[in-house]
């Protein structure tokens, strides 16, 4: 199915709750479209998790737990994380994964387990912990982080990457990745943490605030979709304000792209941009983290 603009533009503002999802559906179907049905596209754009896995939870080149630690100044002084083992003994470089903006879902799971069969520990925070999780569904994930205090949810997460780089299994070194509201955390952190996060890969991310800038240290490889105006509208200045810095840095836009195409479980997937874009963010990190 060839899906109508309008429907993915409504799924961008569903997305980032804007609309709800009767909404979303009510306003889809009402469009005229030639040859298809609005509601069927935006039926069609939901998320499919149990489609989207790409590794096994039972991959013998990793091990997946569920782990607990302090932090201090968030939501709750505590936070959980599903953090994903190499095969092997370590130590390992480290890769924050940094979910979308409804808590950590199965598809950010499978992220964090695709990292470390590359060979990096990753670290999957649920910013969703202090309300009990992610609650197995987007939409009620959303209205929860939504309704967290979000200047202590920077916190948590600024305090799992913190607990992940001096993990015992750690080298030290730091790359941080994340997607959509998570991009915009990994351009936060690396503003935050300075000279202790070693490289950065925000996938359609707002900008860091530009008068934090100078603070960055890590490299950073930034991807945008084509189809994504409010977010790349953000980078001008956020580009200028790093070649202001010396921060090393790449930006790149992938044609014919809609916000959230490396997420396999929903039509707005692009194969092809999801794979170069994902094989970039490796190589990032395996020439920053060595």
């Amino acid at each position: 199915m060839e899906i109508d603009q309008r429907v993915y533009d409504l799924y961008d503002e569903y997305c980032h709750g804007r609309i709800d999802r009767r909404e979303f559906l009510s306003r889809a179907a009402a469009l005229a479209i030639v040859g298809g049905s609005g509601l069927a596209m935006a039926q069609a754009l939901l998320p499919r998790y149990a489609q989207a896995q790409t590794i096994s939870f039972t991959d013998p080149r990793m091990k997946a737990s569920y782990v607990s630690y302090p932090s201090p100044g968030g939501n709750s002084g505590t936070m959980r994380g599903y953090l994903v083992q190499p095969a092997g003994t370590g130590p390992f470089p480290v890769v924050l994964v940094v979910h979308e903006n409804r808590g950590l879902n199965p598809y950010i799971e499978d992220v964090a387990r695709r990292a470390a069969v590359e060979g990096f520990l990753a670290l999957a925070p649920d910013g969703l912990f202090p309300v009990g999780g992610y609650p197995g569904n987007d939409d009620d994930g959303r209205t929860l982080q939504s309704g967290l205090d979000q200047a202590k949810l920077r916190t948590d997460l600024l305090n799992s990457a913190r607990f992940l780089k001096t993990h015992r299994l750690s080298s030290g070194k730091l790359g941080v990745t994340g997607f959509c509201y998570g991009g915009g955390i990994v351009n936060y952190l690396a503003a935050a943490l300075g000279p202790d996060m070693q490289a950065g890969a925000p996938y359609y991310g707002v900008a860091a605030d530009t008068a934090s800038v100078a603070r960055i240290k890590a490299p950073l490889v930034c991807h945008l979709a084509e189809n994504d105006e409010r977010i790349n509208a953000t980078y001008p200045a956020f580009e200028a304000a790093l070649k202001a810095a010396g921060v090393p840095y790449e930006v790149h836009i992938y044609p014919g792209t809609q916000h959230g195409f490396h997420n396999n479980s929903t039509p707005r997937y692009n194969e092809a941009a999801a794979k170069l874009s994902w094989d970039r963010t490796v190589a990032h990190f395996r020439k920053h983290l060595a």
